[in-house]
């Protein structure tokens, strides 16, 4: 068996993993690049190998760092089956789809305004694309084996989101698992990853691998922060992740006001995407920890934007509210709109919900950049940038320390570090070198790996 990386080393986007037999060949995972110009390039590259000589994708989650290439895949001539989780499946029915739709919006916009360096600047999928490319998806459940050729493997809970899987496959004798996007024992949300099963060969990924999550509670910090931001007259703007950290929000905001913890502020969710997925969590909720109540409460929390119409109507308010929006790390959508209207007022807070990958706005943004580039223009920012902690969907490095320890590994299973930025792949090799026996590598772009 072999293994090809041709994504997520060294970074935390474009996750996708070649995984070849003596007669199967399937991606896991199939995802955008997101961040740096340079990483964003290779969405426009064509893979190693072509579209129609792979049987089937395996698709950990939704979130378009893993999922997003497949419309790509299927303009490419793939029409092999994607098999997923069924919530993965409903979700990436809206994910995929609004990617495409926002493409396509960033295009025309692109296109009337004259900018960027291309005079016809083309989406990297259309919406049509990307709903084309659903029929290919085949739902299966936690824990059911299924046969592609001579693979064998199972999806089984990681928590991080709704539907995250990591996977289990076997082939020639040997047995490699892909961790996915591993969640935090303690999540808001979801319940924490099961533990792993004996291992040949384990890609286990490494968001946080440098840092730790700060033990405080993330509904006093947004206490806090709400209160003294509505104190100044000023707004809440929220970018965030359509799936999981959009409906958290939701959820910790609706909570503040029943506690009459804080003012019942106007609260905005300007995201069609994530107006829809906060009904398929009510839908699977055997799959998280709220109850099928304050799932409802959370839907009913916030009012809902759908028109790019409605969205501009938000200028107008002049007193203090709350506005949730994609991206969640400023890269595209609705936020952008928001930002140059309101990074200038001092009023301003930015609050990020969780890992900013270098190149991003968002990164710009924490590290506290002046000045932040908006549509080729260069906007003052003056506002106040907060980061809520204790609510990122990665568990940091000890919290997947402790799940490595837990899981059914041996001494002899082999570690490849994926999905994290270099300090923090460092790092989490030197953590594991130290405190388990596994034998621990940095896998590097287009490395082929022999098992």
């Amino acid at each position: 068996m072999k293994i090809t990386f041709l994504g997520a080393t060294e970074t935390v986007t474009g996750s996708k993993f070649l995984v070849q037999t003596e007669s199967t060949t399937v991606l896991v995972d199939c995802g955008l690049y997101q961040g740096y110009k340079s990483l964003r390039e290779r969405n426009r590259q064509s893979l190693p190998i072509a579209a129609d000589a792979i049987d089937a994708v395996l698709l950990s989650h939704a979130h378009l760092d893993h999922s997003g290439y497949i419309p790509v895949l299927y303009k490419q001539g793939f029409r092999g089956p994607v098999y997923t989780h069924e919530a993965t499946k409903t979700l990436c029915a809206v994910l995929l789809a609004d990617s495409g739709h926002l493409q396509e919006e960033d295009a025309r916009y692109y296109r009337k305004h004259g900018i960027g360096k291309h005079p016809n600047p083309e989406p990297l999928y259309t919406r049509n694309d990307a709903i084309q490319s659903l029929s290919l998806f085949n739902a299966i459940e936690f824990d059911s084996p299924l046969s592609i050729g001579d693979i064998t493997l199972f999806f089984q809970p990681a928590g991080h989101i709704l539907g995250a899987a990591s996977i289990i496959i076997e082939a020639d004798g040997k047995r490699v698992g892909f961790s996915g996007d591993i969640g935090q024992p303690n999540d808001v949300f979801m319940f924490p990853p099961v533990s792993l099963p004996d291992l040949d060969v384990l890609l286990l990924e490494s968001t946080y691998g440098n840092r730790r999550h700060q033990i405080s509670d993330p509904f006093t910090q947004l206490e806090e922060v709400i209160n003294s931001t509505a104190e100044k007259g000023g707004a809440v703007l929220i970018p965030s992740f359509a799936v999981g950290r959009a409906q958290a929000m939701m959820h910790l905001i609706s909570e503040l006001q029943k506690q009459q913890r804080i003012a019942k502020l106007p609260v905005y969710l300007d995201s069609p995407m994530a107006i829809n997925v906060a009904d398929i969590y009510c839908r699977h909720s055997e799959y998280h920890r709220l109850s099928h109540q304050q799932c409802q409460e959370l839907c009913d929390v916030a009012t809902y934007v759908h028109s790019v119409e409605e969205s501009k109507a938000l200028a107008e308010i002049r007193y203090p509210h709350i506005i949730i929006a994609g991206s969640g790390m400023a890269t595209g959508g609705r936020i952008l709109h928001h930002l140059k209207r309101l990074l200038p007022d001092h009023r301003t807070t930015v609050l990020f919900t969780g890992y900013q990958a270098g190149g991003t706005r968002g990164e710009k943004l924490v590290s506290g950049e002046t000045n932040i580039k908006i549509h080729n223009q260069w906007i003052p920012n003056r506002s106040r940038t907060v980061v809520l902690e204790g609510l990122s969907g990665h568990g940091d490095y000890l919290d997947i320390a402790q799940w490595l320890i837990h899981s059914k590994l041996s001494e002899s299973t082999s570690i490849e570090l994926v999905h994290g930025e270099p300090a923090a792949l460092e790092k989490m090799r030197d953590h594991l070198k130290m405190t388990t026996p596994f034998n621990v590598n940095i896998a590097t772009y287009q490395q082929t790996l022999t098992i």
